[in-house]
């Protein structure tokens, strides 16, 4: 099971041991450019002392690193770090957040205050009348859609809980594997979102409760969260089969929201002429007749 929570957020030091020694645990020394001496490794990937080697720091210092101690370490050190582990422009933004936790005292580390969405973003939500939108924070809470978003997603909104959000639907709805043709992408993707959101706000008490809630529950987020890996959730593609309309193939684009930190506007798209297109006109029909409201469909941060 994934190392508990402190009792002020996120464990850093365990989270910084223990995705130092993933992404150390994944790179051969073949593609390291090093050469493999002896045919008895007995770790997988490159060894502690390679690392170090690569990173051009001294064996002690990088013990200390993945030991869990990255305060006050230096941005030269955590890049040169990165280019060493081959990390990606997730992994190294992961990196560079554990740090600055790692280097935040504890009287300034603050949990921001619930707030709704404000009107003029539900204004802008409620004018995308042909595609589904909705705003959703770093838990993947959905704090509110327009009816065409709340109709993509009535499945998730099914579960009275609120606010509504996508990770305790995957993982814990019996519905999710039906509603997500790709279960195992759609969950892979989510946990890799939480973890990069848990070392951007390590002292988030609602999300450390739901990562706590989650790998009580699931065994299939317990192995992902396990696993230490990050990614961004900003553009793609996504197959949903809805109950209504049924398969549906949609492009999306994220939209961070630089007057509300830690918020995005997420809005879908199909191609002109597709099926999926006719679709989202039929589910519109439905969300008009069933008359989805937005206080029926709005929450707080």
């Amino acid at each position: 099971m994934p190392a508990p929570a402190s009792s002020d957020g996120m464990d850093n030091r365990t989270q910084i041991r223990d995705f130092l020694a993933t992404r150390r645990a994944r790179i051969s020394p073949d593609q390291a450019g090093l050469p493999a001496y002896g045919g008895n490794r007995r770790v997988p990937g490159l060894r502690r002392e390679e690392v170090a080697l690569l990173a051009g720091v001294s064996i002690d210092y990088y013990i200390r690193l993945e030991r869990g101690n990255l305060s006050g370490v230096s941005d030269s050190v955590l890049e040169a770090l990165a280019r060493a582990l081959h990390l990606d422009e997730a992994e190294r933004e992961h990196l560079l957040h554990l740090a600055r936790a790692a280097g935040t005292p504890s009287r300034q580390r603050r949990r921001p205050a619930p707030q709704p969405v404000r009107p003029p973003v539900q204004r802008i939500l409620d004018a995308m009348t042909d595609v589904p939108a909705f705003v959703r924070n770093g838990r993947r809470d959905v704090l509110s859609a327009n009816a065409l978003g709340y109709a993509l997603y009535s499945e998730v909104y099914a579960d009275p809980a609120r606010p509504a959000n996508l990770a305790r639907f995957v993982f814990l709805s019996p519905r999710a594997r039906d509603f997500f043709p790709d279960w195992t992408g759609a969950a892979s993707g989510l946990v890799a979102n939480l973890r990069q959101e848990a070392g951007r706000n390590p002292y988030d008490k609602a999300l450390t409760d739901l990562v706590g809630e989650l790998s009580v529950q699931s065994p299939e987020f317990r192995t992902r969260w396990a696993a230490h890996n990050v990614g961004y959730h900003r553009t793609g593609l996504k197959a949903i089969h809805h109950p209504v309309v049924g398969d549906l193939e949609l492009s999306f684009e994220a939209m961070d929201l630089p007057a509300d930190p830690g918020l995005s506007l997420v809005v879908y798209g199909a191609e002109p002429g597709s099926a999926t297109h006719d679709a989202l006109k039929l589910l519109s029909s439905w969300a008009a007749t069933n008359g989805l409201s937005t206080e029926s469909r709005q929450t707080t941060r």
